[in-house]
């Protein structure tokens, strides 16, 4: 079904990527058109925020495309680093928007002004904004189950704090309407220390996947787990995991009798290599035999 040549985990990042974009543009063009009506200071935070959302998503765009390009002459173990490029790229853009946004915050924040007449819709935009944001974090959300996609989770990310961003301008549109022009400019900061921290989370887990940073210690188990419950496997050492785009490059020594055959030993191999790959929906695993009591074993990270 969803396995199908249609859905694929090449096709959803691609639906995925495409419908950011999309979603991105239109709500420039609704956030534009209430900020200028308006002249609320909480929508322009959220036009800027939705502005560089548009380039972060065309950045994953391109970043997506050639991450999903199979491997070559020159990139053996394929283009899967593309994607926490791509998401480091997103983590600038954010913090570039957040910025912006606490500079003109302060300053409407010292000079407060009243809200121009275009309340209502600026009401509707906002209102428009969290259904479109939440369908794309609906459909996101799907994709990162299906794919692990580190450069779609750096996109869901900001556009979940977007839809917090959303509801806080509803609420400051109102209270300045009603008055409290000090509202909508400290509404406007808490957003930019918000996206800040976004940005943050985007950048540390991008790091992460550069610097081939283990996998989940839950899935080290369960490969340890595999690994061990072979009748014919005396013990393993040496996991080493790590994970390049939708991939998982796995890493381990199996500890086997001295005296079995080499066909043997090869059988056993792929037999537990099967129950691991059983695990992810895109692996390389690589494993070498060790006989029982080798003093060559080294001892097993932590």
């Amino acid at each position: 079904m969803l396995r199908s040549q249609y859905f694929t985990p090449a096709a959803l990042m691609r639906i995925a990527s495409y419908a950011s974009v999309v979603t991105a543009i239109v709500l420039i063009t609704a956030k534009l058109l209430a900020w200028y009506l308006s002249d609320a200071v909480s929508i322009l935070a959220s036009l800027i925020d939705s502005s560089l959302d548009l380039l972060a998503s065309l950045v994953n765009l391109l970043a997506i495309r050639h991450a999903l390009q199979p491997a070559d002459k020159e990139h053996r173990f394929g283009h899967g680093k593309a994607e926490p490029l791509a998401a480091l790229g997103q983590a600038m853009f954010i913090a570039g928007s957040a910025a912006m946004l606490l500079f003109q915050a302060s300053s409407r924040l010292i000079h407060p002004q009243p809200l121009a007449s275009g309340i209502e819709l600026g009401l509707i935009v906002m209102v428009f904004s969290i259904i479109a944001t939440t369908l794309l974090i609906i459909l996101q959300r799907y994709v990162i189950k299906k794919t692990n996609s580190s450069a779609i989770r750096a996109d869901s990310l900001h556009y979940q704090s977007d839809l917090l961003i959303n509801v806080s301008i509803i609420v400051a549109l109102l209270l300045t309407h009603y008055g409290w022009l000090w509202f909508d400019p400290v509404m406007a900061m808490l957003i930019g220390f918000y996206v800040l921290l976004s940005a943050w989370k985007i950048f540390r887990d991008a790091i992460d996947l550069l610097m081939d940073h283990e996998i989940t210690d839950t899935e080290r188990q369960q490969i340890i787990r595999l690994a061990n419950s072979h009748p014919q496997v005396r013990g393993m050492h040496d996991l080493r995991t790590r994970r390049s785009g939708t991939r998982v490059f796995i890493q381990l020594h199996l500890e086997l009798d001295p005296h079995m055959q080499l066909q043997q030993a090869h059988d056993v191999s792929n037999a537990v290599s099967q129950k691991i790959q059983a695990l992810f929906d895109d692996a390389e695993i690589i494993i070498h035999q060790d006989p029982l009591n080798d003093s060559a074993i080294e001892p097993p990270f932590a």
